[in-house]
This record gives C-alpha cells, sequence and structure tokens, in this order.
C-alpha cells in the first residue's frame, strides 16, 4: 500500500529523491545527506535529523512535526507550507529559507543563524528560544528587515518568546 511506503534501509543517495506525501524516513539517522532532496509534502514526523544536510532541499508543505534538526543545515531551502510543530532547531543554520506560510507551533530554538523569509501566513504560537537574525517578514505585499528588539516584539506579537543574540563585537 503506497500510503504506507517505508524504504527498506536508509537513503544513501536522495538527490534525486522525491517522497510526494508518503510517510517513511524515519530510518533517518544522524547526518543525514539530504541535499537537494525533493521531500515536498513528505512525512517526516518525529525525523531524527541532527546534522542533516538539508541544502537546496524542497520541504514545500512537509510534516517534521516533532522532529529533532539540532544542528542541521538548512541552505536556499524551501520550506513555505511546512509544518515543524514541537520541532527541536537547535544549533541548526537556516540561510535563504523560505519559511512563508509554515507552521512553527511550539517549536524550540536555541542558538540558530536565523536567516529565513516569513510572511503573514507563518505561524509561531509559542516559538520559544534564541536566535542569531535577521529575518525578512513580507506583510501587505511590502518586505523589510526585522533584527534585534524589533525582530523579537514582531515574534511575541505572534504569540511567541524568542530572544535575538546580538552579534559578537570583535575588541579593536
Amino acid at each position: 500500500m503506497e500510503a504506507d511506503y517505508i524504504p527498506e534501509q536508509p537513503w544513501s543517495n536522495p538527490s534525486n529523491a522525491r517522497m510526494d506525501g508518503r510517510r517513511g524516513l524515519q530510518p533517518l539517522r544522524n547526518r543525514a545527506d539530504l541535499q537537494s532532496a525533493d521531500l515536498t509534502g513528505a512525512d517526516l514526523t518525529g525525523a531524527d535529523l541532527v546534522r542533516a544536510n538539508l541544502d537546496g532541499a524542497a520541504l514545500r508543505s512537509a510534516r517534521l512535526a516533532c522532529a529533532d534538526m539540532t544542528k542541521a543545515s538548512l541552505q536556499g531551502v524551501d520550506a513555505s507550507g511546512a509544518s515543524f510543530r514541537g520541532t527541536r532547531i537547535m544549533g541548526a543554520s537556516l540561510f535563504g529559507v523560505d519559511m512563508r506560510g509554515a507552521d512553527l507551533t511550539n517549536a524550540i530554538l536555541f542558538q540558530n543563524t536565523f536567516k529565513i523569509t516569513v510572511d503573514d501566513a507563518t505561524i509561531m504560537q509559542g516559538l520559544t528560544g534564541t536566535v542569531f537574525g535577521p529575518i525578512t517578514a513580507f506583510e501587505g505585499g511590502l518586505s523589510r528587515e526585522l533584527a534585534g528588539a524589533e525582530l523579537e516584539a514582531w515574534i511575541a506579537e505572534r504569540g511567541g518568546q524568542v530572544q535575538v543574540i546580538p552579534p559578537i563585537s570583535m575588541p579593536n
């Protein structure tokens, strides 16, 4: 039955992978290489994505609820409409990640590089933790960059509580 499809072994070369909403990446372990994988609509609920390389991956409408993404790398990722409900995103690098329309309800962040794009449809209720900004927010067709206290306030207005870590300044 296709809906219950589970690969017999972890992906060895997922660069051309396409899950099309099928459940079944639970065998993934630390350092999974999912670079450029098309995981559109995939159900990665509870997946162990610690130190995973997701650079260039398509995560559109994927379900990553309760996944562990500690120290994962996400650069140039389209995660629009994805669900990160209760996901642990700790010490991860998020550069150029499109999270417009994503659900970050109760996600936990810890010292992440957080250069993402969000919009009015991005859900941040219960989002907690610490990040290095800035983010780009689209509101009413206009975009603006948010960092520091302004980013903290913007997330708080949406029900989250995130502390933005200031950049480390070098002594003169």
